[in-house]
């Protein structure tokens, strides 16, 4: 009996039958040429997508996401400096969840602009391009820098140049992780 007969075998046979039909196979002589196959009609594929399946949105750029990029008008300097020390303060309880220095004394904040409609952008880094916080850290400073009533809106972008060094952080950052 074959190893998967049990798929295509009669369920309704007894088991004296099935055995017979097994050692009719065996004695059976085997064709001393092959037999060509009959002709086919041309098959359908095997799969054939529905006609809602979209295929073309496999291909197609992603659309531009719009809101997402900062909308800022020309930095003011009037504005910057009223707001700078408050963002400072919220920025600094902003932790990288692998060391215990709040980003700020970290060095990864490069620049804090605002313009006259008080909206905010923050040039930050991470401390390298494999960063596993790389998205959950300028999401934090985003939102943290928004929720201050004085500020009307809020982007982050990250920048890659200057590459961030050990050097870039405060003394008390050094002192704190042992860098001195």
């Amino acid at each position: 009996m074959g190893l998967f007969s049990f798929l295509t075998g009669n369920k309704n046979r007894d088991d004296a039958s099935g055995a017979a039909a097994v050692e009719l196979r065996e004695s059976a002589p085997e064709p001393s040429a092959p037999q060509p196959a009959p002709p086919t009609a041309p098959q359908e594929p095997l799969f054939t997508p529905p006609e809602a399946w979209n295929l073309d949105a496999l291909t197609t750029p992603p659309p531009v996401q719009e809101g997402e990029a900062p909308q800022m008008g020309p930095a003011d300097p009037a504005q910057t400096a009223a707001l700078q020390s408050k963002i400072i303060d919220v920025l600094k309880t902003v932790y990288d969840p692998e060391i215990p220095v709040d980003i700020y004394e970290l060095g990864l904040i490069y620049d804090i602009i605002v313009d006259t409609e008080r909206r905010v952008l923050v040039k930050m880094t991470l401390t390298s391009p494999a960063c596993p916080s790389a998205q959950q850290l300028p999401s934090e400073v985003r939102y943290k820098v928004k929720a201050l009533p004085e500020v009307a809106d809020a982007w982050v972008e990250i920048v890659w140049e200057p590459p961030w060094g050990k050097e870039r952080m405060s003394e008390a950052a050094r002192l704190q992780l042992g860098f001195f």
